[in-house]
């Protein structure tokens, strides 16, 4: 998988379970890039962002030393740019 192909994955399973059509993460990438993308979207998309959050916490509450800082996220890779991130998922949950 291409590193585009990668953050669309990402991008989709955060809609996914944004939207509810999913209910938790499966590990812990997704588990911390849930967790830093209810941070980002808090403001614009408060249920939303509610949603990921709990997916995120479910995962943490059975794996608590899996959680990382949001600046180990973006080191590790698990997302490339922060404002490209908000953006895609912001463009994908409707706002413009």
């Amino acid at each position: 998988m291409t590193a585009r192909d990668l953050e669309s994955a990402m991008l989709a399973r955060c809609s996914a379970v944004a939207t509810g059509l999913a209910p938790s993460a499966q590990d812990q990438r997704e588990a911390n890039v849930f967790r830093l993308a209810a941070m980002v979207l808090r403001s614009r998309f408060p249920g939303e962002s509610v949603s990921l959050m709990q997916a995120s916490e479910r995962y943490f509450a059975l794996h608590p030393d899996q959680k990382l800082d949001p600046a180990d996220v973006v080191r590790n890779g698990w997302v490339f740019s922060m404002p490209r991130f908000r953006d895609m998922l912001s463009h994908s949950l409707g706002g413009k």
